[in-house]
This record gives C-alpha cells, structure tokens and sequence, in this order.
C-alpha cells in the first residue's frame, strides 16, 4: 500500500520530471503557447484543496485562456491531492505540484499567488504565512477565526503590499452589483432595515470516538495553529464547522456572505450592539455552535440588520432559501442566493425582475457558484496585473467578518454586546476573553 507521505513524493517527483527549460512545470510546449498572453500569466497555488479548495483549483485551472495555471497544490490528505491533480490536469492539461507542508511550499518562487480554502482556524495563519513570503492572495471567507486576526492581517496587507482579496463572490456579480447600484441611487428610498437569512436541513454531527489518526491524514498539521487535540471521526472534513475550537459555525460559514451584502446596500460599518440569541436544538451531539441563531445589529443612525440562520430546517423566505432583503421607504429590494433581484413598492406589488440563468444552488457544499465565480476571479487577476480595485477588499470583509463574529461573541455570552467606532467590544471583559484565541506553541502570528 502506498502511504500518504510516499504518494506526495511521488507525485512531486512526476510533475518535476515533466518540467523543461522555460516552460511551466507539468506543461508541453503546445499547451503553454495556447496560453494567452502568457507573458502576464499568473502562476496560482492552492492551499487546501478538498472540496471547496478542489472547485477552487478547477476554476482556477480554467482560467487558462486568461494566462492563469495552477503550478502548485497543497493539503494534509492525500486523497484530495490525487483529486485535485488529476482534476487540475484534466481542465488544464498540466499537473500541478503536490506538496503536504503549507511552509516549505511557501518557500518556492514556482508561483506568484495562492488561494487560500482551509478550515477557518488556518485562514489568517496561511494568509499571513503567504504574504510575507511575498504572494498575493485569494482568501476564502471568513478572513479569520477570531476578530484580532484580523487586525493581524491588515497590518499585514499594509507591510507586505500584497493584492488580497477575500471570496465573498457575490461582490462581483453582475446583477448583485447592478443591484446595488440602484439601491444607492434611492430605487426604493431611505433604507431603514435589512434582513438575511439561510435555511439548511443539516443531520446530526453525531458524538465522535478518540481513533487512531487515518493513514492518509497528517492530522498535526491539519491543526497548525490550533492548540493540540485528540483525532476523533466526527471532525474531517466538514463538521469542524460546528467546534469552536476551528470553526466560526453557520453564521461564518455562510452569514458572512449575506450580512456583506447588507453592509454593501445600507453602506454601513459597525453598529453600536449586537445581540445574539438562538441555541442547538435539533440534535444532541458534538455540535456547539447554535443550529437556529437570530441576530440583531443597531447602528447609531438608528438603522437595523438582521441575520437569521436555520441549520436544520428546510425552509425559505420568499421563494429563497437563502437572501437578503432590503426595507425602504419606497419599497423592497429582494437579492436570494443568486444573481438576481426583485423590488417591490410599499404595496408588495412587482416593480422589477431582474433574472439571471447562472443561479446559487442551494445545497451544494462544494461549489454553489461555479457559473459566477470567473468574475471574482477576473477581478483578482486585474487587481495583479492593472491595479484595479479589488470587489471585495480584505479592509471591506474584514468588516463583515467580525460583524458576524461579534454575534458569535454576543451568543456565547447570553446577551447584548456594545460596539466601539472602530469596531471593538465596549468595557466588556468577559466578552473580550473571546477576541483572540490561544496558539499551538511556536504557531503564533507574528507580522
């Protein structure tokens, strides 16, 4: 049987004896000339590449027509890497590099940037890792694990000068954008409040049993930065979003998305409190981040967000199961998961349908936006080669990142947190043992 460590050796071996003089590792001479402007061309790595990081790569590999190719991949599974490899090579034509250390494949200059699609406890650590060694970055939301990395990481984008931007997708989708365009332009006047939402029926995590590590995991460095624990069978590779101790539960994993959107239309930043309430309902197991969770955020103005996550009830509102609506004075603007949009005036009669054949399927955990994600991508690359504005700056999601966080905050206390200008919590002690999170000896962040 071939370990883990053996098939990384080997597969790194493979894509080296492909590489000649002059040409991309992996690649024949006729598939690099039929990249175009290869020039310019944008060598990308890809940290985490099991699932989301898997639909990452292919997308990525995609871009091959606009002079991206993913040279390098890395993860701690084996059996992503063999995945991602031969996905890669079957979009793009080259095999990438297979590395399992994130740090020794940060010290080759075989590429120029990396995405980033870890589990939340390695997001702020892999950026930070990446950019002092001089790559840009795309960072799959959210930015961070706790609000004081991202305090981390912006110190960071400042010292190192790297293009960073962080995948909440919608930010460039055409008719979102367009969207907003109209909402600042008063389509339904004074906003006053907006509300999200996400429903997902969600099963049980299950309560998990102390196992031998598998064979194709390398579980320490899997969890990096992260104070060390025991392996059990219920945490790889999805239901860590439900421990504290790695991930940011539904609110992160998807709230983040939608509270963005509602900063983006009501052109707000932080609020003055935050109250969270909600709990886990439907299942008793490992799960400790709250399955139902109702959020309220109060903005000085006197303005009003909420968010409204379901884990575990198939349900929607309006026809979405996912969204955002904005309430004015004139009227209603609705965004679901997609891009799209719908207003209304004051009466709930149609003023407006503004459809799109490229939609958000509800469910998938992989890749729900595999239509639309070539814009973001776009806009990344020309952030690179142009200086062209980045959709979704990290100064911008790390707004909305700790926004969400702070509900979390607000939710593990049992009660209403108050928010300073800046964004930090007011005179709160208790909540303040929750902003920055412990480290594995020898991984604390250091700009």
């Amino acid at each position: 049987m071939t370990t883990r460590r053996q098939f990384i050796k080997n597969v790194a071996i493979g894509a080296s004896a492909m590489s000649f003089g002059g040409v991309l590792p992996g690649f024949s001479a006729s598939s690099y000339r039929n990249i175009k402007g290869s020039n310019d061309r944008i060598r990308i790595a890809g940290i985490g590449v099991n699932a989301r990081g898997g639909a990452l790569a292919r997308g990525f590999a995609d871009e091959k027509d606009r002079g991206c190719v993913v040279t390098d991949i890395c993860d701690v599974d084996s059996r992503a890497i063999e995945k991602c490899i031969a996905n890669v090579e079957k979009t793009a034509g080259n095999r990438p590099r297979a590395h399992e250390d994130i740090r020794k494949m940060l010290e080759s200059d075989n590429f120029d940037a990396v995405f980033i699609a870890t589990p939340d406890h390695w997001h702020a650590p892999a950026a930070l890792m990446a950019m002092k060694a001089g790559k840009h970055v795309y960072l799959e939301k959210p930015t961070s694990h706790n609000p004081d990395e991202n305090r981390i990481l912006l110190e960071a984008e400042k010292k190192y000068g790297k293009v960073v931007q962080v995948g909440n997708q919608r930010r460039s989708w055409p008719n979102v954008a367009h969207a907003m365009k109209e909402l600042h332009e008063g389509i339904i006047g004074d906003i006053y409040y907006g509300k999200s939402w996400y429903y997902n029926k969600r099963g049980s995590m299950g309560i998990g049993k102390v196992t031998a590590v598998p064979e194709w995991l390398n579980w320490e460095l899997w969890q990096g930065p992260a104070p060390r624990m025991s392996y059990k069978d219920n945490i790889i590779h999805y239901d860590w979003h439900w421990i504290w101790h790695w991930g940011t539960g539904e609110a992160l994993n998807n709230g983040m998305h939608f509270v963005d959107l509602l900063r983006w239309g009501m052109q707000l930043d932080y609020p003055i409190s935050i109250d969270s309430t909600g709990g886990r309902f439907h299942y008793r197991d490992d799960w400790e981040t709250p399955d139902t969770q109702l959020v309220n955020f109060t903005f000085a103005n006197g303005k009003v967000m909420t968010w409204e996550s379901q884990s575990c009830v198939k349900s929607d509102i309006k026809g979405h199961g996912s969204g955002v609506t904005f309430y004015g004075s004139k009227g209603t603007l609705t965004i679901g998961g997609g891009n799209e949009y719908t207003i209304f005036d004051l009466d709930n009669k149609l003023v407006k349908h503004v459809d799109s054949k490229m939609v958000f399927e509800e469910g998938n955990l992989i890749n729900p936006t595999q239509s639309l994600d070539a814009y973001h991508f776009q806009n990344f690359f020309n952030a690179i080669r142009k200086g062209e504005k980045l959709n979704s700056s990290l100064k911008e999601a790390c707004v909305s990142t700790q926004l969400v966080q702070l509900a979390n905050i607000s939710h593990r206390v049992g009660r209403t947190v108050k928010i300073n200008n800046n964004g930090t919590i007011a005179n709160d002690r208790e909540a303040m043992k929750f902003w920055k999170r412990d480290y594995e000896k020898g991984w604390e962040l250091k700009v």
